[in-house]
């Protein structure tokens, strides 16, 4: 008896790049305000209140990108669907050269080839699919995804802004709040580089340590520049 073969493959691939997008940010950017004001400052609620404030400006601008750029993606999809069907009706024989074109470059003769356009032409909805799938390489988007994003994106990057900004909150001092925070945001940064690489694909230990330098020189610049201003 043969064992019936299974494919796993990753499908969450918009919701892991939607989380990397406001988690990487999220980490670096509240994380090396909060250390240039430290460098300025001895005031925790200072540190903690700009911070909070950084944090919530910095996911509502991360979530609204996200929803733009999800909803220009769907505006563009379904602007070339129209355009798609509407050149099947007025220029068929210009769209049927296009799909012989694609046939041919699988190894299609037009004997093989002739069939399948009689198909298309008896379906247009699934000729318009096929040129758009095809010919320019567009897949249909979620139409929930721009929510989604934005939603995805801004939660993540709050997640990842309290990281940094918590050791200030509890402990009430700059210079401990700072050391604390140094510590758990390198933590932070590196397992999230290693789990970053495991979905993307990449060397696990080369994306932890390229994420936890980014994060280090963003912060320790920010704090010397205050240090230096102040």
């Amino acid at each position: 008896m043969r064992t019936r073969h299974v494919e796993r493959h990753f499908t969450a691939g918009a919701l892991v790049k939607d989380v990397v997008i406001g988690m990487s940010d999220g980490l670096t950017v509240p994380f090396a305000l909060a250390a240039g004001l430290s460098g300025a400052t001895t005031s925790s609620s200072l540190v903690v209140t700009g911070g909070l404030a950084e944090v919530a400006a910095g996911a509502i601008a991360m979530g609204l990108g996200g929803y733009l750029a999800a909803k220009s993606d769907s505006d563009h999809y379904f602007n070339e669907r129209k355009r798609e069907a509407q050149e099947i009706i007025e220029r068929p024989d210009e769209e049927r050269l296009e799909v012989e074109e694609v046939f041919r470059s699988y190894g299609l003769d037009a004997e093989q080839i002739a069939p399948i356009l009689k198909a298309f032409q008896e379906k247009p909805q699934q000729w318009v699919n096929f040129m758009m799938r095809f010919e320019l390489g567009i897949d249909e988007p979620d139409p929930g995804r721009a929510m989604s994003s934005a939603v995805t994106i801004a939660s993540a990057y709050a997640i990842g802004g309290l990281i940094p900004l918590a050791p200030y909150m509890i402990l009430g001092n700059v210079r401990s709040g700072l050391i604390v925070s140094i510590i758990i945001t390198l933590i932070a940064l590196a397992i999230f580089g290693y789990i970053k690489g495991r979905f993307t694909g990449n060397t696990p230990m080369t994306s932890a340590v390229q994420t936890l330098l980014i994060g280090s020189l963003a912060g320790a610049a920010a704090f010397f520049i205050a240090r230096l201003v102040s």
